[in-house]
C-alpha cells in the first residue's frame, strides 16, 4: 500500500494516478482518500488502519498544522487523524508526502 499525505489541494490524487498508472476516473477503484474524516468518530483506529491498508493507495490530508481548535471535539478529531496517519505509515510499503505537486518519498522505493 502507498500512503500519500500532504496539505489540502497539493496534488495528492494526481500523484496517486501517476504512481498507480491510472486515470482520475479509475482512481476510486484502487484508492481511498480523505481518510482523515473517517478517524473522527472511529472507536478502533487500529481496525480502521488494517481495513484501509488493504487498498493499493490511501490518501490523507494533513490537518494537524496551524491554530489548535478551541472546541474539544475538533481537537479530538485532529488527534485521531494524526494517529491514523501514523498507523497507516507503519503499515505502508511506501509513504509519500506531496507538497505543491512535488512528491517527497518518506519511506520505500521511488516511482
Amino acid at each position: 500500500m502507498i500512503f500519500i499525505t500532504g496539505p489540502l489541494y497539493s496534488g495528492k490524487r494526481a500523484y496517486a494516478c501517476q504512481a498507480l498508472g491510472c486515470s482520475m476516473d479509475g482512481l476510486a477503484d484502487r484508492a481511498v482518500w480523505d481518510v482523515q474524516d473517517l478517524a473522527r468518530d472511529c472507536g478502533d483506529l487500529e481496525a480502521l488502519a488494517d481495513r484501509l491498508a488493504e487498498r493499493e493507495a490511501v490518501i490523507a490530508t494533513e490537518i494537524g498544522g496551524g491554530v489548535v481548535p478551541i472546541d474539544a471535539g475538533e481537537r479530538g478529531a485532529r488527534e485521531a487523524a494524526g494517529r491514523l496517519s501514523c498507523l497507516l505509515s507503519q503499515r505502508a510499503e511506501r509513504v509519500v508526502r506531496v507538497f505543491c505537486g512535488l512528491p517527497l518519498e518518506l519511506k520505500g522505493g521511488g516511482v
